[in-house]
C-alpha cells in the first residue's frame, strides 16, 4: 500500500529527505550537511558528487529510522537551491568542475558588460529576472568558458548542464531522465516565461548550446522514475520545484496576493501573482510559482543574498554566540541596538538595490556598543532587508498584504518573528511544518500521483503554530527604518 511522499529538500547547507504521510505530517526526517568552498573572494563553490551522495545519505537514513519499505513510497518530490548550476559529462556521470553556487558572484563583470551593452530591458521583458551574477545563465557560460575543452564537448552533445533538480534526477533515474519544472528555468536568466521555452536568443548571447539543458516540465506530474537497483523498486518522481516555489506552495498560498517569507540562508519574499505575470518597477523578479494542470501561476520575488548567512557569521566568524538560538538570548538582553546598524551585504544586495559590488557594514558604532547590540542589529537586519523587499511588493502589485506566511530556519527566533511583525504592521504566521519546503514539493509530487485530490485537501493539512501581531508604534518603526536606509546607502557601490 502507497502511504507516503518522499521529499528531497537539496538545499544550500544541507540534504534532507523527509517523509510525509496522507495529512500532512512528517512521519521522519533526516539531514546530512553539506561543505561550500570559498576559492577566492566573491567564490562560492560545492562539489555536485558531494550533492548526490548527502542526498542519497539521507534518503535511506529516513527509510531506516523510520522503518519504511520504498514499496510504501507513492511518490517522490524534489526542492532544490535553485541557480546553482553544475555541468557533468554524461558518458562517465562526473562533473567536468565544482558547480557554481547561487551566491557565487564570479560573473559579475560579464553582467556589467551585458548591462553596459544594453541588454537589461531584452532580458527583463523575456525572463522577467534582472541581470545579475545571482542566475544560471552566466555561470553556464563561465564554465565553459574556463574548463578547458568544454565548449568543445558541449557542442558534440556530450556535456550537460542544469540546476541541482536536474542533477538529481538524471542520478536516480540512472541517466535516463534530464529535465528540469518552469520554475527552475525561470531562473536560468535563459528562458521566456511567456513563450514556455528556451530563447534563441539569449542562449546565443551567452553562446549555450540548447541541446545541454533539460527538457522543461511541469511542477507536478509523472515525469520519470527511479531505476529498480536504488531501492529495490521504482519510484515515480512527479513533483519539481526550486526551493522558494515549493515554499509558497508548501504555504498553501493558493490565491491571488498571498505571500511567504522563507528565512533560511537567504531570505525570499514571493507573492502569487495569479495566470498574470506583473512586471516590476522596483527591481523585483518576475517568476513562475509553479506550473500545473496546464496552467502557469506566476509570482513576484524578492531576494535577499544574506538572512541566515548573517546569524551563521556571528557564531562562526564573529564567535559572539554558541549557536543560532542563543542569538535570542542576547539580543533581548538590550532594549535596542543603541544606534548600531548591521548590513550583511557580504555577497551584494539583492532586491531591491540589487548592487552586486555593496559589501558587509556596521555603522552607528560608539565606545558604549557591545556584543548584543552587534547581535541584535543582525537579526534585526534580517526584517530591514524583508521589508525593503515587501514595500517594493506592495508598490508594484497595488495590493495590501494583509499577513505574511512564514518559514526557514530563521523563523525559529520569535524576536526576529515579532520586530518582522512590527516592522510591517501585518500579523505573521508561522506554521506547524516547519518544512514547508519539503512539504510544497511533495504536495506537488503527491497531486501529480492523484495522492491528494486537489488544493482544498491540502489546505485542510494547514495548522497555525506561532501568530505575531505588530505590537511597536509606527512612529518608532518609521524612524528606526530611516537609519536603516542611510546605512544600507553608506554599504553600497563598495567595491
Amino acid at each position: 500500500m502507497k502511504k507516503y511522499i518522499l521529499s528531497l529538500d537539496q538545499g544550500t547547507t544541507s540534504s534532507r529527505a523527509v517523509l510525509f504521510n496522507a495529512h500532512g505530517e512528517i512521519i521522519g526526517i533526516k539531514s546530512r550537511p553539506l561543505t561550500q568552498a570559498y576559492p577566492y573572494p566573491g567564490w562560492v563553490e560545492h562539489d555536485g558528487e558531494e550533492i548526490w551522495h548527502s542526498q542519497m545519505e539521507a534518503v535511506f537514513d529516513c527509510l531506516h529510522a523510520t522503518g519504511t519499505n520504498p514499496e510504501e513510497i507513492a511518490a517522490i518530490g524534489i526542492a532544490n537551491q535553485r541557480e546553482t548550476v553544475v555541468i557533468w559529462d554524461k558518458i562517465t556521470g562526473r562533473p567536468i568542475q565544482p558547480a557554481i553556487c547561487w551566491q557565487c558572484r564570479r560573473t559579475s563583470d560579464f553582467c556589467t558588460q551585458l548591462k553596459k551593452q544594453g541588454y537589461e530591458d531584452l532580458i527583463r521583458e523575456k525572463t522577467g529576472l534582472i541581470i545579475d551574477a545571482y542566475f544560471s545563465g552566466t555561470k553556464i557560460k563561465w564554465l565553459l568558458d574556463h574548463v578547458e575543452g568544454a565548449r568543445e564537448q558541449a557542442r558534440q552533445g556530450r556535456l550537460l548542464a542544469g540546476t541541482m533538480d536536474s542533477w538529481l534526477i538524471w542520478n536516480l533515474t540512472g541517466g535516463k531522465c534530464h529535465v528540469t519544472d518552469y520554475t527552475n528555468a525561470s531562473r536560468t536568466m535563459l528562458y521566456d516565461i511567456y513563450r514556455l521555452k528556451w530563447d534563441e536568443e539569449l542562449l546565443e548571447l551567452m553562446d549555450i548550446p540548447e541541446t545541454m539543458l533539460p527538457r522543461v516540465v511541469p511542477s507536478s506530474g509523472m515525469v520519470g522514475e527511479t531505476y529498480a537497483e536504488l531501492f529495490g523498486t521504482s519510484i515515480p518522481i512527479s513533483g519539481i520545484a526550486g526551493d522558494q516555489q515549493s515554499a509558497l506552495f508548501g504555504q498553501t498560498c493558493f490565491d491571488e496576493g498571498s505571500s511567504k517569507n522563507t528565512y533560511g540562508t537567504g531570505c525570499f519574499i514571493l507573492m502569487n501573482t495569479g495566470k498574470k505575470p506583473v512586471l516590476s518597477k522596483n527591481n523585483l523578479l518576475t517568476t513562475i510559482a509553479w506550473g500545473m494542470n496546464d496552467e502557469i501561476t506566476y509570482a513576484l520575488e524578492g531576494s535577499v543574498f544574506n538572512a541566515g548567512a548573517a546569524i551563521q557569521w556571528l557564531r562562526d566568524e564573529l564567535k559572539m554566540i554558541g549557536s543560532p538560538q542563543e542569538a535570542d538570548l542576547i539580543a533581548e538582553k538590550v532594549p535596542d541596538t543603541g544606534g548600531v546598524y548591521v548590513v550583511p551585504a557580504f555577497t551584494g544586495l539583492g532586491a531591491p538595490y540589487w548592487d552586486m559590488y555593496a559589501r558587509g557594514s556596521i555603522v552607528g558604532l560608539t565606545r558604549g556598543s557591545t556584543r548584543e547590540h552587534i547581535v541584535r542589529a543582525t537579526l534585526e537586519s534580517i526584517a530591514y532587508q524583508s521589508l525593503d523587499v515587501f514595500n517594493a511588493m506592495m508598490s508594484d502589485s497595488g495590493a495590501a498584504i494583509k499577513e505574511l506566511k512564514v518559514d526557514g530556519g530563521a523563523s525559529n527566533s520569535h524576536f526576529l518573528m515579532q520586530f518582522q511583525a512590527d516592522l510591517m504592521g501585518i500579523d505573521v504566521i508561522k506554521p506547524m511544518t516547519a518544512e514547508t519546503t519539503a512539504l510544497g514539493a511533495a504536495c506537488l509530487a503527491g497531486l501529480g500521483m492523484g495522492f491528494w485530490k486537489g488544493k482544498e485537501e491540502i489546505k485542510l493539512n494547514y495548522h497555525i503554530a506561532n501568530h505575531f501581531k505588530p505590537a511597536m508604534e509606527r512612529s518608532k518603526t518609521e524612524m528606526l527604518y530611516a537609519g536603516w536606509q542611510k546605512a544600507v546607502k553608506r554599504a553600497m557601490d563598495w567595491v
